[in-house]
């Protein structure tokens, strides 16, 4: 079989262009042949050759709406994929989603879809909101199926109407197991908290370091990511008075071993899909705080794996995490919890088994 993957943005890795590295990956691992198209270079490409991944750099697909750019950028995908004769277009976020079904519907190759969270569900203001909302009722016929990572996707586009039943499909997201000296030890007494997000909407650094400068006991905080927000959390970093005690580690191409130096992990954001990195950390074994938003709540519940508080709420954010400073007992079946969910639903097997099942399926 050959596949056709295509992401929009090669300027800041992702979980959806991780998603993309591992899924070409392994149809090039089985013996299938995969190609990785997108916008430009930089160090999703990086990424993606270190893999061992065949990338194709288009020089007009880019995140932002340009109607002129945007036809060049179809028009130059069209070429590409002529010249390459997939069997099938995988399309990863809503750029390459609009623009890919386009394509595959002119040139008669099945599309399979996957938004990583819908561009309507919360990340935009609400003119853009709508805006989206029409795009993806528009584009809804060009795609096969449409790959949800959760089954809050599922619902959202059913209640608003972007697709009809059929197409939809559920494949909850999954990660690579690690070594086990990966795993972390959330009953140790350092104290140590880990955020991996970057720093860009709709993750929301704000609220989590005003939850941690409420904290009276003992802590630390590991921040881990990039983004154009970071400036700004360093400035509040700086006016709450965190000092050393928040450290900010950039952007990590393997985040594990600062997990498996922490005791708690935690993840503020006002929208998701289904975070990538709450099941990294759930991998390591660690109990995890979190908003409510989205598909989390499908991988972490307050009875096993973590605690969970409402969307921009410093004050029930700061409660949850002393509630778990204060009691290792507590830390460690809440990580021992996470880490039995992530063996059980989130293995990245499980997730390309049922994916390649689907590539077969449509192709």
């Amino acid at each position: 079989m050959r596949v056709a993957y295509v992401v929009t943005r090669a300027d800041a890795v992702g979980g959806a262009s991780i998603h993309v590295r591992d899924m070409a990956g392994a149809m090039l691992a089985g013996g299938h042949e995969a190609a990785v198209f997108l916008g430009g270079e930089g160090p999703v490409t990086a990424l993606l050759r270190s893999a061992g991944v065949p990338v194709r750099p288009l020089d007009h697909l880019r995140r932002s709406v340009h109607p002129v750019r945007d036809l060049r950028a179809a028009a130059e995908l069209a070429r590409a994929v002529r010249e390459f004769k997939p069997d099938l277009l995988s399309l990863h976020t809503a750029k390459a989603g609009w623009i890919g079904r386009l394509v595959a519907s002119r040139l008669g190759i099945p599309a399979i879809y996957t938004p990583h969270g819908w561009p309507f569900g919360g990340r935009f203001p609400s003119a853009a909101r709508k805006a989206f909302l029409y795009a993806e009722r528009a584009a809804s016929r060009g795609a096969a199926a449409v790959v949800c990572v959760c089954e809050y996707e599922r619902a959202l586009a059913l209640r608003l109407r972007v697709s009809d039943a059929g197409r939809l499909r559920v494949i909850h997201n999954g990660v690579r197991d690690a070594p086990p000296e990966m795993r972390a030890d959330p009953a140790a007494s350092s104290g140590r908290i880990v955020s991996v997000a970057r720093f860009e909407a709709p993750k929301d650094h704000e609220t989590l370091l005003r939850a941690v400068a409420l904290l009276p006991e003992s802590w630390r905080l590991d921040l881990v990511g990039d983004g154009p927000g970071e400036k700004q959390a360093r400035s509040l970093a700086r006016t709450l008075g965190l000092g050393e005690r928040v450290r900010f580690l950039g952007y990590q191409p393997d985040p594990a071993p600062f997990l498996a130096r922490a005791q708690i992990f935690a993840l503020a954001t006002r929208a998701e899909g289904f975070p990538r990195s709450v099941l990294e950390a759930m991998r390591a074994g660690l109990p995890v705080v979190a908003s409510r938003v989205g598909g989390v709540p499908e991988a972490v519940t307050d009875r096993a794996g973590g605690l969970l508080v409402p969307p921009g709420d410093p004050g029930l954010m700061s409660d949850a995490l002393s509630k778990l400073l204060a009691d290792s007992g507590l830390r460690q079946r809440q990580g021992l919890a996470a880490r039995h969910a992530y063996e059980q639903r989130f293995r990245f097997e499980r997730m390309a088994e049922a994916t390649q099942a689907l590539y077969r399926e449509l192709a």
